[in-house]
Parts: structure tokens; C-alpha cells; sequence
């Protein structure tokens, strides 16, 4: 399986699963409130969706290193297009909630099988730009799918679902049609190895990467979820300045992500990781300055750098070092990234609500805690390879 025809194929089918699922976001509040949801309520119908994901990655993860990863890759993305279509037919408010509860569990499956699929695939020297590639997909997808989802919303308020549906049933076609199984019969059982356990997992000299994990997903979902009142308030941005703004970090995060070969090679993932890290901290910082679109432009952008490369590198070397399956690992990897979607708008609302400042100089406290704990991490690591020598 060459490895430069299989990367395209796996960022194809990711780049239209990000799509799919963008392109009802535009429209979702407007859909939920139509059926009576109060803003308390259409809060618990966005947070579910994580919920399920959170509980049911790692399931998932560890069902692809049993049974293999297309077929698991084939319920998340069946599972998605169900949900969508689910949306459309809705008439009442718990179908909402019965869809995104149906399609957190089922789509829980996309994000780590293809990132153990990547694995099974790609040489530890290429690991880095395999999930650079998965990386840089989901970002894109994530920027024109609300694009594409705004503009189909002019038409009615179920069109949207049933595109992001009919999407989800043409990307299904496309992986039972072109990809082809990674996790070969005579590798299973051979990858199946140490079982995890969130206890295992917190206390497992990795953990440091697991939290990683969490703390950029928590910081970003943190700023998405306040960035719009702080950009009104500091410099009058509309909100359709605002999408242009987080279309330009996204592009930004997902050029470097699809660097993370070439500057992983040149640099290896540790000193990457703790760049991302500072770059984040930094843009935390200078977001607090913003006075017109351009500075916000940049200063959105600069954070999304810092914030794109780190996920890679971690998913690199998690994968590289558990003893664990690789879909074991990477369930648990999104786990924690799901958690971080849960916790960070609610941190990052309270936070707001008692100073304005507070999600950014949080965000970058966090990042200069997760910066100390990575490095005590690396300096463990070293001490054991010594003594080990």
C-alpha cells in the first residue's frame, strides 16, 4: 500500500466528513429554536453531540484494532449520514436530540480510526505528516462547510441537513469503493496488545500527551465559543467579518498541518510540540490587542499556527510510543478532545462573564503549565533511556 496514494484518499474522505458536519453548524440555532428549544436546551443539544464522543471513542478505537478499519470507519461516517437525515425529517424537538445522540455515538468512530489508519500505513519517520494530512482535511472541511451550509440556509432550513446527509452517503460510497483495509488479518492480533483503562490512562507516563490533547482542544473551543463578544466590543466586528477571520486561522492551521512532514523530519516532534505551544500562548497574548480586522486577522491566525501543529505531533507520538493498539490509542486521544469541547465554552463563558480578558490570559497560562508539564515529560523520558543504557 503506497503510502503518497493512500494519504490523498484518507484526506479526500476526511476533508467531505468535516463538510458534511459543517454545514448544518450556520443553521442548527435557528432550526432548534423553530422547534421550541430554549437557549438552555439548544446549549445541551450542541454539548450532547461531545458527550456521546467522548464516552464512545475509545470503544470505537479498540473495535478497529479487533475488527479492522474500514468497516469501522464505514459505521462513523453511516452513522453521520443517518443523524443528518434524521435532522431534516425532525418535528419535534427530541428528535433533535435523539439525531445528534445517534450520530455522537456512530461518528465517534471517524476521527480515531483513521488516525490508527494512518499509523498502520505510514513509517515512524512519516507518522508526523500522515496525521499532519488527516489534520489539515478536518480543518478545511470544518471552514467551507458553514460557508457552504449559510449559503444553502437562504433556501429553507431542512436543505442543509439533507446536503450534509447526502455528502456523508457519497463519502460512504467512496470508502467502500477505493479504500482498502490497513490492519491486516495476520497484524491483528499482533496490535491488540496492552489494554487501557482511564485509570491506566491518567496514570501512564503518556499521560502528559493525553492532557495535551485536551488543553489545546479546551483553549480553542475556549476562544470560539467568546471571541465573537470580545471582537465586537474591542474592534466592531460583524459577525460576517468574523467567519472571514476564522476562515483565514483555519487556512493558516491547516498549511502547516500539511507541512508537519518536512518540519517534523527537520526538527522531530518534541521541539515542535513546545514551539506550538508558546506560538499559542503568544497569540492568547496578542489577541488582547486587537483594534481593527487586520490585527485580528493576524493575531487569530498566528494562535491557529501555534495550535494546528501540536495535535499531529502528539497523535505521532502517542502512537509511536503506546503499548497499546493504535486505534486503542488514538479513541482515547479524541476522548480527550471531545472533553476539551465540553469544558472549553463553558470555562471560556464564565470566564468572560466576570472580565473580558480572562479567556486569553487563561489560555495563556495554560499553555506556559503545558509547556513545564511537557517538559518534565521529555526529561522523564530521557532519564529512563539512560538508565536503561
Amino acid at each position: 500500500m503506497k503510502l503518497n496514494k493512500v494519504l490523498p484518499i484518507l484526506f479526500l474522505i476526511m476533508f467531505l466528513v468535516m463538510v458534511g458536519f459543517g454545514i448544518i453548524i450556520p443553521v442548527m440555532p435557528f432550526y432548534a429554536e423553530e422547534l421550541g428549544a430554549s437557549p438552555t436546551e439548544l446549549g445541551i443539544l450542541m454539548a450532547i453531540y461531545s458527550l456521546m464522543q467522548f464516552i464512545f471513542a475509545p470503544m470505537w478505537g479498540r473495535l478497529s484494532d479487533r475488527i479492522g478499519r474500514k468497516p469501522v470507519i464505514m459505521i462513523g461516517i453511516f452513522g453521520l449520514s443517518l443523524s443528518f437525515f434524521i435532522l431534516a425529517l425532525s418535528t419535534h424537538l427530541w428528535m433533535l436530540f435523539v439525531a445528534r445522540i445517534i450520530g455522537g455515538i456512530l461518528s465517534a468512530a471517524n476521527m480515531p480510526t483513521v488516525m490508527a489508519y494512518v499509523a498502520d500505513i505510514t513509517s515512524e519517520e512519516d507518522r508526523a505528516k500522515g496525521m499532519g494530512i488527516i489534520g489539515a482535511a478536518t480543518g478545511l472541511g470544518f471552514i467551507f462547510g458553514p460557508a457552504i451550509g449559510g449559503v444553502f440556509t437562504n433556501i429553507n432550513l431542512h436543505t442543509p441537513f439533507y446536503i450534509a446527509g447526502f455528502v456523508s452517503l457519497l463519502t460512504l460510497i467512496l470508502v467502500f469503493l477505493v479504500l482498502k483495509e490497513s490492519l491486516h488479518h495476520s497484524d491483528r492480533k499482533a496490535v491488540v496488545r496492552e489494554k487501557l483503562s482511564w485509570e491506566r490512562i491518567v496514570r501512564d507516563p503518556l499521560a502528559t500527551l493525553y492532557f495535551l490533547q485536551l488543553f489545546i482542544s479546551l483553549s480553542l473551543s475556549g476562544l470560539e465559543a467568546t471571541f465573537a463578544y470580545f471582537a465586537a466590543k474591542r474592534a466592531g466586528i460583524d459577525s460576517v467579518t468574523l467567519g472571514y477571520i476564522f476562515m483565514i486561522m483555519g487556512l493558516a492551521s491547516a498549511a502547516v498541518q500539511g507541512s508537519m512532514g518536512r518540519l517534523t523530519k527537520k526538527y522531530g516532534e518534541t521541539t515542535i510540540i513546545q514551539a506550538g505551544i508558546l506560538i499559542s500562548a503568544l497569540g492568547f497574548g496578542l489577541i488582547l490587542f486587537i483594534e481593527n480586522f487586520t490585527m485580528a486577522a493576524i493575531f487569530l491566525a498566528i494562535f491557529g499556527v501555534g495550535n494546528g501543529v501540536i495535535r499531529p505531533s502528539v497523535s505521532s507520538l502517542l502512537t509511536k510510543k503506546s503499548k497499546a493498539g493504535y486505534g486503542t490509542t488514538t479513541g482515547y486521544l479524541s476522548s480527550f478532545d471531545s472533553l476539551g469541547r465540553i469544558i472549553g465554552p463553558v470555562l471560556g463563558g464564565l470566564l468572560y462573564s466576570v472580565a473580558i480578558v480572562l479567556p486569553y490570559l487563561s489560555g495563556i497560562i495554560l499553555s506556559l503549565l503545558a509547556l513545564v508539564l511537557y517538559r518534565l515529560y521529555t526529561s522523564r523520558s530521557k532519564q529512563q533511556i539512560t538508565s536503561q543504557t
